[in-house]
């Protein structure tokens, strides 16, 4: 989220300053107006923070180049001269402004080089410190060493990192920001390090499984739509202008070859339409919603996808809940790290209010949203009898990600020998048409003679 400054004036004519934290210039009005409405004031400036360049001389020192977020030029004026220095210019950088995500393997590195540092019991703002000079992502750098410097003077962990969730990703900057407030930082710091590679290692093993056959499939396509629809033709047809009887496959062939030529645009249109609807779809909040909620019921896929978001579920869970009656927000973050829309939405609309409102257990809370699996539920059942739920999450987390992990395995090399078996009868079926059509034989024309023949 990209910080603003709000500028105002309050009906008895002070002015008034505040910032504020949204994902763009217009909820950053948006908010502003929410809260002079509020406090009972008039915004006059929402001003955005952006990154300035500098050039600065002192005395008679070669000029030194630099640069410094702020929300106007004269803000970094006005530090810079009072530190000794003649301003040459301030300039708002035009390009690189905005917050770009940071590689999943760096913010993987991060989280786990902080645990382990932390573990050998050094100072956080000194484990900050030494990690700010050896990431080699520049925007991943630059959170970092603005965190540091915010903590430093004392600000809300929770705010500093929400800040950098574009660079860090949301579920990473809550589990951050809420680990610098709890008493076990090094924990969260692990289950959130855990979490993040598991995440990275089940897509690409999801990767393997599905996309490298798609893609493996589409390109065979690709080829037979090009042999049929360019190169069999222009061997077949020969044999057609000469009038040449043609075997069964190589004539079902080319009248197929013909009619796909013939109608290419139509098809062209009849599977693209749906395929860009869909895409748009798929792009919105219902569409992304709808593909959670039917992804569960994928048959192999869809269980392990279902599976994995409750193993995510409960290792957060595990990590941050205490036992104490603010667990409500502990499964609010849970759900939303799950990673599965539909299932955060049962959650918070029907666990967290039948526990809220009727006082309803965990156990039958969860099994109300219908989200979680029969063996989730008995033992989350057994774990608030013997009031061990937050070992008991940890368990089931574990043993999903074993069984995810087997079954996956299993699924990929099931996909892996549909995919050859696949291939081998397209080469084989384009072999044996290419092998007829080599077996067409032109027979010599018979000669008939222009006057009769006499023998002596």
């Amino acid at each position: 989220m990209a910080e603003y400054k709000i500028e105002g004036i309050t009906v008895s004519g002070k002015p008034v300053a505040g910032v504020i934290s949204a994902d763009n210039k217009r909820l950053a009005r948006h908010k502003a107006e929410e809260m002079g409405r509020e406090k009972k004031f008039k915004v006059s400036n929402v001003s955005e923070r952006g990154t300035f360049i500098y050039r600065v001389q002192k005395g008679s020192e070669k000029p030194l180049d630099g640069e410094q977020k702020a929300f106007t030029p004269q803000e970094v004026r006005s530090a810079l001269e009072k530190m000794g220095y003649r301003v040459l210019y301030v300039r708002k950088r035009l390009f690189g402004n905005k917050q770009k995500a940071a590689p999943p393997v760096d913010v993987i590195a991060f989280v786990r080089v902080s645990t382990d540092l932390m573990r050998q019991k050094l100072p956080f703002n000194e484990v900050l410190q030494l990690l700010i000079n050896d990431i080699p992502n520049p925007a991943l750098r630059d959170a970092i060493k603005e965190i540091n410097m915010e903590l430093k003077q004392g600000k809300d962990s929770e705010k500093v990192f929400l800040k950098h969730s574009t660079v860090l990703g949301k579920f990473t900057a809550n589990m951050l920001g809420l680990a610098s407030k709890s008493g076990n930082m090094a924990e969260i710091y692990e289950s959130t390090a855990k979490f993040l590679e598991r995440n990275a290692e089940f897509k690409r093993s999801l990767r393997s499984a599905l996309i490298t056959p798609l893609i493996t499939l589409f390109v065979l396509f690709l080829a037979v739509l090009f042999y049929v629809a360019y190169i069999f033709p222009a061997t077949a047809e020969m044999f057609v202008k000469f009038h040449i009887k043609l075997p069964p496959m190589t004539a079902a062939t080319l009248k197929f070859s013909k009619w796909l030529t013939d109608n290419v645009i139509f098809l062209l249109v009849i599977f693209a339409i749906p395929v860009i609807a869909f895409a748009r779809f798929a792009s919105t909040e219902r569409g992304k919603f709808l593909l959670d909620k039917y992804m569960m019921r994928i048959p192999v896929i869809g269980s392990l996808l279902h599976k994995t978001s409750i193993e995510i579920f409960c290792r957060v869970f595990y990590a941050l809940y205490s036992g104490s009656g603010e667990n409500i927000d502990v499964i609010k973050m849970a759900a939303e790290a799950c990673g599965n829309r539909y299932m955060e939405h049962q959650i918070k609309t029907i666990a967290v209010p039948m526990m809220l409102e009727r006082g309803r257990g965990l156990t039958e809370s969860f099994e109300a949203t219908g989200v979680f699996t029969k063996t989730a539920i008995s033992r989350f059942n057994s774990g608030a009898e013997t009031g061990t739920v937050k070992n008991t999450a940890l368990q089931l987390a574990e043993y999903y990600e074993k069984e995810t992990s087997y079954r996956l395995k299993n699924a990929i090399e099931v996909i892996s020998l549909s995919v050859n078996m696949i291939i081998m009868l397209v080469l084989t079926g384009l072999t044996l048409v290419s092998s007829e059509t080599a077996t067409v034989r032109i027979e010599s024309p018979k000669m008939i003679l222009p006057f009769p023949m006499f023998l002596p």
